[in-house]
């Protein structure tokens, strides 16, 4: 992720502790760093990293009102005049700065980093790509649910038309036909064995996943921090409490806009009415955004300043699968036999022989890869399964609908002949 890409800005004023006075700016924040800029000079009068900060608060004084104050190392920072209010920038600040001290990018994993392994590297690659899989089979097994739904209910749909085909027939038949009571009985029977075929689809789902947002309803100034929860079904917007403020269902997200890879906005249109709008801001808004992808593909809009988020992150992942697996078992290949003699390298090509000589693993790190890819075939081929019976459903569902449609044809004609 680019750590340059401006999530948020705001006008105030900043306090020059050097010359004694405010100086009218932008405050920015990006996703590792505050910055402030002068508005007439345009010279960058302060930046520091997110994991510097010790303090955020809301201050106040007889000379200075509505302030906000960052407490940096050892040197204060006051910002005044902010627009479109105090308590906006200081939810938006808080929670980034929150969130970066608690993930694996803040202060002290700067310096791990550097240390970092190639096998932890590839460790870390192969996770990230076995927690899209496991989200990817939820989706999936959600669809598989809905797909047997819709089976069951065309069964019953049939079901329905056998009895009323056979309530045609003894309306056709005449007078004296003697089976008539016999056909009257044969739906009374079947009646209560088709209703017992239908189960309640209601079942419960689990979280693909959850993360703290700062929430903005409609086009309001005033946010406040809650969480995202998406399911394979929809969409979750709660508070702090848990207490659900909105839900939507996949049926009813009429659009998402991507504004950057930390912003969204969720709407769901009304005739006659005001439309439902969220827009969500969060630090950890990048791993949901290939959910909300996979999930609502044709609803889903990139704009302007998440069209990088989206070049970087589908263009080299192209290759980057690729790599991954090469590497992968190039490295592992190298560590389980690492006493084989040079002439055991012959049936390798030159790019995996150069890539063991610069970079070695432990056993431990080899033995994790392995657990790791062991699971990642194992998804895969679920979910190939999944997909291969999901289209066998489908055709089955288009045969069942085509074949009542026929039926639904056929009998509305001995309908009208009957009248």
């Amino acid at each position: 992720m680019n750590e340059d890409i401006r999530i948020h800005s705001w006008p105030c004023s900043y306090y020059l502790d050097t010359g004694k006075q405010w100086v009218s700016g932008r405050l920015s924040l990006t996703p590792v760093a505050i910055k402030f800029t002068a508005d007439k000079t345009g010279e960058l009068l302060v930046n520091f990293h997110l994991s510097s900060i010790s303090e955020i608060k809301k201050e106040s004084s007889n000379l200075i009102f509505s302030s906000l104050t960052i407490l940096e190392k050892n040197t204060k920072h006051w910002f005044s005049s902010l627009q479109p209010s105090r308590n906006v920038v200081f939810n938006i600040l808080e929670h980034f700065w929150r969130e970066q001290l608690l993930s694996s990018e803040g202060a002290g994993a700067e310096a791990a980093a550097l240390q970092s392994t190639k096998g932890k590297e590839l460790t870390g690659l192969l996770t990230g790509s076995q927690k899209r899989l496991e989200d990817t089979a939820k989706v999936l097994h959600y669809q598989g649910e809905q797909f047997d739904n819709i089976m069951r209910g065309l069964n019953k749909i049939e079901g329905d038309m056998d009895v009323a085909d056979r309530l045609l027939t003894e309306l056709e038949s005449p007078p004296w036909w003697p089976f008539s009571s016999k056909l009257w009985k044969a739906p009374l029977e079947t009646k209560p064995k088709e209703t017992a075929t239908v189960s309640d689809s209601k079942n419960q789902e689990g979280i693909i996943i959850r993360i703290p947002v700062i929430i903005t309803h409609r086009t309001d100034s005033n946010v406040k921090p809650g969480k995202l929860t998406l399911f394979a079904s929809g969409l979750e917007i709660s508070d702090c409490n848990s207490q659900v403020i909105h839900r939507f269902e996949s049926k009813d997200v009429d659009d998402i806009r991507v504004h950057t890879p930390y912003e969204i906005s969720v709407r769901q249109r009304f005739i006659g009415k005001p439309d439902t709008s969220y827009r969500l801001l969060s630090a950890k808004m990048p791993e949901a955004i290939p959910i909300l992808e996979m999930q609502f593909s044709k609803k889903i809009q990139f704009l302007e300043d998440a069209l990088g988020f989206v070049g970087a992150r589908k263009s080299p992942q192209v290759d980057l699968g690729t790599s991954i697996w090469q590497a992968a078992t190039g490295l592992l290949g190298g560590v389980v036999q690492p006493s084989s003699p040079v002439g055991g390298r012959e049936g390798m090509d030159d790019d995996q022989v150069q890539l063991q000589k610069q970079e070695k693993i432990s056993q431990e790190e080899a033995k994790e890869l392995k657990q790791i890819l062991k699971k990642l075939k194992g998804l895969a081929l679920e979910a190939e399964a999944e997909l291969e019976r999901q289209d066998e459903a489908l055709d089955s569902i288009t045969t069942s609908v085509d074949r009542a449609t026929l039926n639904i044809d056929k009998q509305n004609r001995r309908i009208k002949k009957l009248t």
